[in-house]
């Protein structure tokens, strides 16, 4: 299953690195969004290196489907936008 990382989760003046809000593909209701929570998401970076970081669904997002992640290590920037694998 395939995610696109939508942003960092933040606050008003804060933001945390290495949690991100997650958009997974065919699920958009929080009912079926809950039924992910423990399940491992990874990320590859782009480039010549492709350093993998692995997270795990933490909780719920919102009300469409979105969830949290909590990465390993904090996330770059560039992350944000790309695909991850949910499994």
């Amino acid at each position: 299953m395939e995610g696109v990382i939508v942003n960092f989760r933040r606050g008003k003046r804060t933001q945390k690195t290495n949690q991100m809000v997650v958009k997974v593909e065919d699920i958009n209701s929080k009912e079926k969004a809950e039924k992910l929570i423990g399940n491992s998401v990874s990320w590859t970076a782009p480039g010549k290196n492709k350093t993998t970081i692995t997270g795990k669904i933490s909780s719920v997002h919102g009300n469409s489907g979105a969830v949290r992640v909590l990465f390993e290590r904090g996330m770059p920037g560039q992350a944000i936008g790309q695909k991850v694998v949910v499994s």
